[in-house]
């Protein structure tokens, strides 16, 4: 099934990073996790599927993505929701993990709000690039957004090809969006040095 990707599209994302993702991760990085969250959605009407977001203070590999991954497996969901049906949303641009992961649980898609330059530049948070840079030798932004496995697109992205009054709305919205990441991250910086995430 494709995906239109329009303003109908990039609304419902944000809709699902305000209001379900977002409460998700006010609790997780109150508890010493970081600020990455994601959910699953219908391709066929966006309803949601599942929510989730960092664990990392349980296990180094609860990403955001995988953590949202191990949920949905471990559910019933599971058993009557195909991967290949379903939207996959980051509130970060995956790291080299998590888009493995997201390849190898048969998703075609995913669709992110920060980038890997936000999650190192607003976020302090300079893992991913690091690791392109280190282990695969690509400059930020240097993956195959479209390859065998899956399309990867920005939410901005969307946004930047739709009419000015259908993007204003969204900006507005995108805008509270990253004023509450913020301070997530003032937040989970300031505790960072309290919690034994390896790179944390």
């Amino acid at each position: 099934m494709t995906i239109t990707e329009n303003a109908e599209l990039a609304g419902r994302l944000l809709d699902v990073m305000e209001h379900d993702i977002l409460p998700l991760t006010d609790k997780g990085v109150a508890e010493g996790n970081k600020v990455f969250g994601a959910a699953l959605l219908r391709k066929s009407d966006l309803s949601l599927v599942m929510a989730q977001t960092n664990r990392e203070t349980e296990n180094p590999l609860w990403h955001g993505e995988v953590h949202l991954l191990k949920c949905f497996y471990e559910a019933p969901v599971s058993s009557q929701e195909r991967t290949r049906d379903m939207i996959f949303l980051s509130t970060h641009e995956p790291c080299t993990m998590c888009m493995s992961a997201i390849a190898w649980a048969g998703f075609d898609n995913f669709f992110y709000f920060f980038s890997h330059q936000d999650s190192r530049d607003s976020f302090a948070i300079p893992h991913d690039l690091k690791m392109l840079k280190e282990v695969f030798g690509l400059e930020p932004g240097g993956y195959n957004h479209d390859n065998a496995f899956w399309r990867g697109r920005g939410i901005f992205d969307i946004m930047a090809g739709l009419a000015e009054d259908e993007a204003r709305t969204l900006l507005d919205q995108a805008n509270r969006i990253r004023a509450r990441y913020a301070d997530l991250s003032n937040a989970y910086q300031a505790g960072k040095d309290d919690n034994a995430i390896p790179l944390n």
